[in-house]
Formats: structure tokens, C-alpha cells, sequence
């Protein structure tokens, strides 16, 4: 069954919507390297970190926090020196796009 020009035109705005709001709920996700996630660390006072360990050959440590709205993710071969104020949670699994 073919789908009209209107129809198709409705059904591609539907999706490019549905994509938007999508994107709107995963938020920005900003990597980087593990000495600047400390870095980010340092410049709160009790920061919220999750953690997970991943790897399929190799194992490594994976970090996300919040900063000024944006999510911060590193991932390290070594585990990394968390401030000793941080709260942690430990995550399954770290899923990164």
C-alpha cells in the first residue's frame, strides 16, 4: 500500500519529532579525558558520580557526573582517585551513544 504525498509528508514530520524529543530527553553528553572529569570533580563540593565497570576483552572504568547542565563521561583502563566526598552510585552498565 503506497502512502499519499500528505500522508508521507506527516508521517516523516512525525519522525523527525519523535527523533527531537528524543534527543531532548538524552540530553548533551560531553566525554572526556579522565584527568579533566577530575578536574570537573574538583570544582564541586560533594559531586555525584556513576560509575560502571564495562569492556569485553579488557576491562575499564567508566565515570559520568553533572556539571552546569551537561553530563560528563570518561572512561579510564585504571580505576580513578574519587574525591572522598563523592557520592556514588554503581551503575550495571554505562551506555554512551
Amino acid at each position: 500500500m503506497a502512502i499519499a504525498g500528505g500522508d508521507a509528508a506527516a508521517a516523516a514530520a512525525a519522525r523527525a519529532s519523535a527523533i527531537a524529543q528524543a534527543v531532548k530527553a538524552s540530553g548533551a553528553i560531553v566525554s572526556v579525558n579522565p584527568d579533566d572529569f577530575l578536574y570537573i570533580l574538583s570544582k564541586t563540593s560533594r559531586p555525584l558520580v556513576i560509575t560502571a565497570t564495562g569492556g569485553m576483552f579488557k576491562a575499564n572504568y567508566q565515570y559520568l557526573t553533572s556539571y552546569k547542565a551537561f553530563v560528563f563521561h570518561t572512561k579510564s583502563a585504571a580505576p580513578l582517585p574519587l574525591p572522598a566526598d563523592a557520592e556514588l552510585i554503581v551503575a550495571n552498565r554505562i551506555w554512551v551513544p
